[in-house]
């Protein structure tokens, strides 16, 4: 897959143009998709390479992001989130899937046991918008982002928007592994009580 240069037409897309874009792909408009990857590909592509840190891989990432674009392209509400914070949304959450399966593929390989495997990270699936509607935009989560500690809420974004492990972020805080799972726990929490999804 070709990535769009920096010159592609993101920053003159509309959102409203967009959104109609994806009202076409969600009905098997073949057209509308090239067009909105197209004056999406290269912002999308600076977000997963961003988690990535690798081109190689974050090609790959960009083609399954676009795939699921194609195939969740019926559950985008503009009225909860802009076309292009959907769009991020779901490249940022397929580059941090690839970044942890090559990391627990790497840990394997090294003979090393992940004892964090059948942990469910419950953040993915509250900031995926292909997995089910979100009963709240937004607004609403930035707000009850806003009412965390600001360690937490550092350590939650970093954790479930950024793609940083446990490990990463106990080096970053300089905090041992089991205080940032608690952090994490805590802040997940609170976060589901506040945006009434506990």
């Amino acid at each position: 897959m070709t990535i769009a240069s920096g010159a592609s037409a993101d920053a003159t897309s509309s959102a409203s143009d967009l959104a109609g874009l994806l009202d076409a792909v969600a009905v098997g408009d073949r057209m509308a998709f090239r067009d909105l990857y197209g004056r999406t590909s290269a912002k999308l592509f600076g977000a997963v390479l961003g988690i990535c840190k690798d081109r190689s891989l974050a090609e790959d990432v960009m083609q399954d992001a676009y795939l699921r674009v194609w195939r969740y392209a019926d559950g985008f509400d503009p009225t909860r989130a802009a076309p292009v914070t959907w769009l991020v949304t779901i490249a940022r959450n397929a580059a941090i899937d690839a970044v942890r399966v090559r990391g627990r593929a790497g840990a394997l390989f090294d003979g090393a046991r992940d004892d964090d495997d059948d942990d469910e990270d419950p953040m993915m699936r509250v900031a995926d918008p292909t997995e089910h509607p979100a009963p709240w935009d937004l607004e609403a989560l930035k707000a009850c982002l806003a009412s965390l500690e600001s360690d937490h809420r550092r350590c939650v974004l970093l954790a479930y928007y950024e793609g940083y492990s446990r490990e990463d972020l106990s080096e970053r805080f300089d905090r041992p592994v089991g205080t940032i799972k608690t952090w994490l726990f805590r802040g997940l929490a609170a976060l589901k009580t506040c945006l009434g999804t506990s």
